[in-house]
């Protein structure tokens, strides 16, 4: 929790004020009962008007400066939680964007989604009870209890074998209740997985008629939540009964111990009242301890969540020293030297040995089987992890060596999933580069074979696009994330498996396209057809992480037997001969 804390630095100006403004509310409170003490025995018992007025008076202003400042301090805290509360949030995301591929297998969406929100809304609210609470809980349960032993010493032992046994009842309480609010978490972590998939495998489940199994999994992670819940409610509801009957306990011991000292005139009746208040404020002082360590374990919790998530440093990121291209004259030159890259986990390497070059103006395909490393060696060349031995350069230099900013504004990459966003056509493309034209985005549009749609939909760029992209068609979804890449007029195309769901004559015209639009840069396509690598200008033939063969698709149906053997799979080799 401390840890986190060290986030609020910023804040240390305001919450320095916010602990002058407790403190000052504190003494106040503290102050208010020797006024009490004074009216009663200089006024009431004496029958002296003025004192009661003069004393009474005090009290008014005291009190009214004493709500004040307790106002200005809560306003203030809650400002101060609020903000550092988005500061957490900001932290969290950007840490988390910056993860590589594999990170993100350590925390589920899920999880990530919950700590950013729910995680930090309890870090949010314990700091704001905390702001509030740091000074004047100590300060008026300290300061009573030395006050009341000025007042009366003798009454004031009633306080000090109070005090302890609520500190007892309390310490029992939160002994049962820690443990359960850290389950807590996990359950709701547990939930929104489950919601989360729920909502966006909706079609399969409807398709497989899985909905009352999904119902099942629901209500299974629903009642685990609430069950914790309950549970940890059930021993926390013990603590406000059992403060409250300390509470009174000790008020009806003071009033007779007093009573009997007053009897015997040991004490004055104004210090049997001021130390009642004394009493008062000290046992609701515990009691705001008491709510404070409430909210904290589950606070705790989640600061430590939140904190293995700043923790994680992003195993890719940018060089001590970017480097500048060794071959600026080569703008887009891929290279993989001997490139081997195995997954955190696996027993085995994805990709063995890779070395191929792309060179700009040229279209280079990598095509093999299913599992054979396609998708691996494309995410290599954005830096979405990075490679186990060997290099992969670009212009020359080690895509480790560049500033990753840098070296991904230099790329056009479209994934094997298409990806869109909640927002417009014309949105969905600019994601590429905000920048752009409208003029730019259209021609984008154009080259991805994206206008025979966008032209039909009410609005044409205008036109909403739902979240991921649901309300379009898969091949529909992929036109757009190529014009996406493309608007961004980069100098490296990364084109993942993005033509499976296009019917083979789109395929053929936005490939005739592509390669007009990408005549000075390189474009590395990823594909399962036949179709769409046959006029490369050079294809990568992978067998179980290795590189099979390269060359032109005539070279390849002669000497590579690993691509005969693909091709023969989908189509006849008098065909494509």
């Amino acid at each position: 929790m401390w840890k986190l804390l060290k986030l609020a630095r910023p804040f240390r100006g305001q919450i320095g004020l916010v602990m002058v403004l407790a403190l000052a509310q504190s003494l106040g409170n503290l102050y208010l009962p020797r006024l009490m003490a004074e009216v009663v025995d200089e006024g009431i018992v004496k029958g002296d008007t003025s004192a009661i007025l003069r004393n009474g008076g005090g009290m008014l202003l005291m009190a009214f400066a004493s709500t004040a400042c307790a106002i200005a301090g809560a306003w203030l805290s809650a400002r101060i939680a609020s903000a550092f509360a988005r500061l957490v949030r900001g932290e969290v995301f950007s840490r988390v964007t910056r993860y590589s591929v594999h990170q993100f297998d350590q925390f589920s969406t899920a999880s990530l989604i919950t700590r950013t929100t729910n995680d930090t809304a309890q870090v949010q609210q314990v700091l704001i009870t905390g702001l509030n609470m740091a000074i004047t809980a100590p300060m008026v349960g300290i300061g009573g209890i030395i006050l009341a032993i000025q007042q009366d010493a003798g009454l004031a032992s009633v306080l000090i074998v109070v005090v302890p046994v609520m500190a007892m009842v309390f310490a029992l309480i939160m002994r049962g209740a820690v443990p359960l609010f850290q389950v807590m978490q996990t359950r709701i972590d547990r939930l929104n997985l489950v919601i989360a998939e729920g909502l966006s495998g909706v079609r399969v489940i409807r398709a497989f008629d899985r909905g009352q199994h999904q119902h099942d999994r629901f209500d299974e992670a629903n009642t685990a939540a609430m069950d914790t819940a309950v549970s940890v409610n059930r021993i926390v509801a013990f603590l406000m009964p059992s403060m409250m009957i300390l509470l009174n306990v000790t008020s009806i011991a003071l009033v007779y111990v007093g009573g009997r000292r007053i009897s015997s005139g040991s004490m004055e009746l104004g210090a049997m009242i001021a130390s009642l208040q004394y009493a008062m404020q000290i046992l609701f002082s515990v009691l705001m301890v008491a709510a404070m360590f409430i909210i904290f374990p589950r606070a705790s919790a989640a600061a430590k969540r939140i904190n293995e998530v700043l923790d994680l440093h992003p195993a890719v990121g940018d060089p001590t020293t970017p480097s500048e291209p060794r071959h600026a004259n080569l703008r887009g030159h891929v290279e993989f030297d001997n490139v081997s890259f195995q997954y955190p986990g696996a027993e085995e390497p994805a990709i063995s040995g890779i070395s191929f070059s792309a060179n700009p103006g040229e279209i280079t395909a990598i095509i093999g089987g299913t599992g054979s490393g396609k998708t691996t060696i494309a995410g290599l060349i954005p830096r979405f992890y990075d490679v186990t031995h060997g290099r992969v350069l670009v212009d020359g230099l080690d895509v480790r060596e560049w500033a990753v900013d840098d070296l991904r504004g230099r790329i056009g990459y479209v994934p094997q999933k298409a990806v869109l966003f909640t927002g417009t056509v014309a949105e969905n493309i600019k994601y590429g580069d905000d920048d752009a034209s409208d003029e730019r985005v259209r021609h984008a549009a154009n080259v991805a074979q994206a206008m025979e749609f966008v032209s039909e939909l009410k609005g044409e760029f205008t036109a909403p696009i739902s979240q991921g992209g649901v309300n379009l068609s898969g091949g529909q979804k992929q036109r757009l994330s190529i014009a996406r890449a493309l608007v961004r007029q980069a100098d490296i195309y990364v084109l993942d498996d993005s033509f499976s769901a296009l019917d083979y004559a789109t395929d053929a015209r936005l490939r005739a396209a592509l390669k007009t639009h990408t005549t000075e840069a390189t474009v590395i396509v990823v594909a399962q057809r036949i179709s769409t690598v046959i006029n490369a200008d050079r294809i990568v033939v992978l067998d179980d992480g290795r590189v099979a063969g390269v060359g032109t698709h005539t070279e390849l149906l002669k000497h590579c037997s690993v691509y005969r053997e693909i091709v023969e799979s989908q189509v006849s080799i008098e065909e494509v001969a």
